[in-house]
């Protein structure tokens, strides 16, 4: 008979019979039951050690199933998601639940695009659609803000930028890099809300001499951009939940960010690309 479920069966029956009956019913002796309980143990102690040191190394950004993932693929350990999930509550380490974000007014319009993505966040290939926006950085000596590009075929950052001002430069020069890391595509739909910087003509005039496509949210809906919105919100979440504003020199927040950076696109791994990173997905499909 299967230990594992030996060890289970007594744990249940126990609250009505004695482990002594329970085991004469099983025709298991009692030196192999609890031989098999103390080994049973062990290989359970020395999960929840691994999954501590996982949550530790990935500074507790991960949930119960990500981390059921990361056993798997770099450990070969199949865990019920629930007993991961009972282990980490154990041990309290539950990831933290990003905060609400309400949307905020970015000025008047010059240039409406239509919302041609429509909340449609997939694609079927690289530079097909593209997600951007912008947020506050508030917890270095000044505020800065963070301009972020994402392809929505792999969810991969493709270029940020990291300003002390949120004027049009600030994008322009987030678009530049962009383009100049996937080699000047054409015909790409890149998304944004209907702030002043992205309704500027400048703006609407770089995208059209590079023949990009425009796609705008509808004014004061946070959803039709969700997920550039989440992203921003898990940098917050993830990298900094543990500072307060302003607590940090404006080097350190360049250096939490690029950090991050480099941890979104090479390390953290996502449910929708099949618990790859965005990077391991994108070579797959190359």
């Amino acid at each position: 008979m299967d230990k594992r479920l030996v060890i289970q069966l007594v744990g249940e029956l126990s609250k009505k019979y004695t482990i002594t009956a329970i085991l004469k019913v099983l025709e298991v002796p009692r030196s192999t039951y609890y031989r098999w309980v103390k080994g049973f143990e062990e290989y359970k102690n020395l999960h929840e050690d691994l999954i501590i040191e996982i949550c530790k190394t990935t500074k507790y950004r991960n949930g119960h199933r990500k981390i059921k993932s990361i056993l798997k693929r770099k450990y070969n350990i199949e865990l019920n998601r629930n007993t991961v999930q009972r282990i980490m509550q154990k041990h309290h380490l539950q990831c933290k639940v990003k905060p609400k974000r309400k949307w905020k007014s970015q000025g008047e319009s010059e240039v409406i695009a239509p919302n041609i993505l429509n909340r449609d966040f997939s694609a079927s290939k690289p530079n097909e659609k593209w997600v951007t926006d912008i947020t506050y950085i508030q917890y270095g000596s000044e505020t800065l803000y963070l301009s972020t590009i994402m392809d929505l075929f792999n969810n991969e950052i493709v270029a940020y930028k990291l300003y002390n001002h949120q004027q049009t430069p600030l994008v322009i020069d987030t678009l530049q890099e962009a383009l100049n890391k996937r080699n000047d595509p054409e015909g790409i739909i890149i998304h944004t809300d209907q702030g002043s910087v992205y309704t500027s003509y400048t703006y609407q005039n770089y995208l059209k001499k590079h023949h990009c496509i425009s796609s705008m949210s509808r004014r004061g809906n946070c959803w039709d951009n969700a997920v550039i919105e989440s992203f921003h919100s898990n940098i917050k979440t993830e990298e900094f939940q543990y500072c307060k504003f302003n607590s940090l020199t404006n080097l350190n927040v360049v250096s939490k960010i690029e950090e991050y950076m480099y941890h979104y696109n090479e390390v953290r791994i996502q449910e929708k690309l099949g618990y790859l990173t965005p990077k391991e997905f994108g070579m797959m499909a190359a």
